[in-house]
């Protein structure tokens, strides 16, 4: 199973059949300048309807969209939706969000979207065992780079892999990927956009997985 980081919070998982997940297609231009999608996909998840998240028009071939809460299956995966908040005030001020879990060749996946706000005990219970986990550390508009520290804490994770920041490629007022990394260990810098990961060859403890946009 390959995971490739697109940029903001959008990564294409493909698996060994051929299957293809995209998260979170972001838009082109307000301040993004990541590169086009330019792959075909079979499944996109949504995890809020805000402008940054939700542009699934951009997405070549037929995609089916996922989003809301929920357990469904598509192409033979098990997507599960578990509903969250975009803020730590309930939703009151940017809305919902879901966080994804699904499998991909026995390797268990988590997309927190933008999550607001420490998870509750139900939340995390829900959440169970990661393999790997696509977290948010920009602050501004998701928790930041202290929160998301006590958000894998929390989860315990094999893998995490930091998203939603300010890059080269994002003009936004973000926490960098460096500002979450300091007094961190177990980092692993890929110098790429691309990793590959197989299950039963992961990590024991957490590690930090930087991955560069693609």
């Amino acid at each position: 199973m390959r995971v490739k980081w697109l940029g903001h919070a959008s990564f294409l998982i493909s698996s060994e059949t051929g299957v293809k997940i995209i998260t979170d297609p972001y838009p082109q231009g307000s301040g993004l300048s990541y590169a086009p999608f330019n792959e075909a996909a079979d499944i996109v998840t949504v995890s809020h309807d805000h402008f940054d998240h939700n542009n699934v028009s951009l997405i070549p071939g037929k995609p089916e969209i996922v989003t809301g809460s929920g357990i469904r299956t598509v192409k033979g995966i098990q997507l599960s939706g578990i509903a969250t908040h975009h803020d730590d005030s309930q939703g009151k001020e940017r809305g919902a969000n879901t966080i994804f879990c699904f499998s991909v060749d026995g390797v268990k996946l988590c997309h927190l979207g933008d999550l607001g706000h420490r998870l509750n005990k139900e939340q995390i219970a829900e959440i169970g065992y990661i393999d790997v986990l696509f977290i948010p550390i920009g602050g501004t508009f998701t928790i930041d780079a202290k929160m998301a520290s006590s958000v894998i804490d929390d989860l315990q994770p094999k893998v995490a892999i930091p998203m939603h920041c300010k890059t080269s490629k994002c003009d936004w007022p973000l926490n960098t990927i460096d500002d979450f990394l300091v007094g961190k260990k177990n980092v692993k810098n890929m110098n790429s956009s691309e990793i590959e990961f197989q299950a039963g060859k992961l990590p024991q403890t957490t590690e930090i997985i930087v991955l560069e946009p693609a």
